[in-house]
């Protein structure tokens, strides 16, 4: 039976000072000034239009993470953020325990800044520091140095974030065991209540993809990846995730919202979110319009929405999948059928091949890769695909 899960809310903000060759995000080089003002104005109206459609779905359902995301967000004065969350407030009801991040970058947030996100009612940050060595920051085209990072987590902890996380990636040009493992010294060293440790891969469409540099072959970055994750074992940080790591009550709830195929509105340019109507038995996706100036032209029109999709049946084994096995701790078996509403034997003929291959552990309890399973996790994700044949998809009225 299909059963609303938890919501949370997605808010992009798509600018950044400049774009980063390994970025495929929806992120733009900032030119000029930022249109704050009309940018709040079209994420109330983009809300607004979500409500407008889906109302009957969200009916008492609090949120229960909002994440700011990029981009960099941290470009938007604290007034700002503040009146996006006084809006949203307004129509959406909030958890009493509601986790609301906000993404920074360590070389943007001007002194002082952090009292304001903070009073705007932002209550954890996350610093998108990814090396404390700076050459490798230069070859990353970050525009922070180390010191700046360390500076601006001191910040935040003086303006009263007792929860932050830092993102670090390995395998990063020319990097060796050493030089990863003092990343993740220096970031333990400034005692984050979470980390989020991830490999550098070249994406398509990004200036790395255009001229690639020398990175680390596969064995040199699960050597990397292996001993970091030993290194963060042995400072209190339990890895729950592929590439998440958190100090004990401290994993990030917005993220685990995804993992756990939970509900999010996403506004934004860009932004996209899922969100489950159990009343007709559906879970459609929705995605705005990608560029920020076509976003700002038709804020809470309908062609701000760039598509609505209903997930075919057929899809969802997979869609669940890819997320939930991401959990190392695994997902309860019964939220499959809630989350889903597919009965268990809609994915028992799979679940057996997987076990056969020893990448889905024993039992009818718990769904969790083995650690085989975790090494090649897009393998067993690919298992649940549907047959080619079918695509899966089909317009939402």
């Amino acid at each position: 039976m299909l059963i609303a899960p938890p919501l949370s809310l997605y808010i992009h903000i798509p600018w950044c000072v400049k774009k980063c060759p390994y970025c495929d995000f929806n992120s733009h080089a900032q030119v000029g000034g930022l249109p704050q003002d009309a940018y709040v104005t079209a994420l109330l109206a983009d809300l607004d239009r979500d409500l407008a459609d889906f109302g009957e779905a969200l009916a008492d359902r609090p949120l229960r993470s909002i994440f700011f995301g990029g981009g960099t967000p941290s470009l938007f004065s604290p007034d700002a953020i503040a009146r996006i969350l006084d809006g949203v407030g307004k129509r959406l009801s909030f958890d009493r325990d509601i986790e609301i991040t906000l993404e920074t970058n360590p070389g943007t947030v001007e002194h002082g800044r952090f009292d304001g996100y903070r009073g705007a009612g932002v209550n954890r940050i996350s610093f998108g520091v990814q090396s404390f060595d700076d050459e490798k920051l230069h070859r990353l085209g970050r525009i922070h140095s180390a010191s700046d990072a360390a500076r601006v987590v001191g910040e935040a902890r003086e303006a009263g974030f007792d929860n932050f996380n830092i993102d670090l990636m390995y395998a990063l040009p020319d990097q060796d065991l050493a030089g990863a493992a003092r990343d993740i010294e220096q970031a333990i060293a400034l005692a984050p209540t979470h980390i989020s440790h991830y490999q550098l891969t070249i994406e398509p469409n990004t200036l790395f993809a255009a001229r690639p540099p020398t990175l680390p072959d596969s064995d040199a970055a699960w050597d990397m990846q292996e001993h970091c994750q030993q290194m963060l074992a042995d400072a209190g940080y339990a890895q729950y995730e592929i590439s998440a790591y958190a100090q004990a009550g401290r994993r990030s709830t917005h993220n685990l919202n995804y993992w756990e195929f939970g509900d999010y509105l996403g506004i934004g340019a860009g932004a996209h979110g899922k969100l489950t109507d159990a009343a007709s038995g559906t879970i459609r996706r929705r995605a705005k319009q990608r560029t920020p100036r076509a976003y700002l032209d038709h804020a809470g029109a309908p062609r701000a929405t760039a598509s609505t999709v209903e997930i075919a049946s057929l899809d969802l084994p997979f869609e669940y999948m890819m997320n939930a096995l991401r959990l190392v701790d695994g997902v309860p078996m019964n939220e499959f059928p809630q989350r889903t509403g597919l009965g268990i034997e809609a994915i028992a003929s799979t679940l057996a091949a997987a076990r056969k291959q020893g990448w889905i552990r024993e039992g009818l309890e718990i769904l969790r890769a083995t650690d085989e399973g975790q090494r090649f996790l897009n393998d067993v994700i690919a298992m649940f695909l549907p047959a080619p044949a079918d695509d899966g998809r089909r317009p939402s009225a």
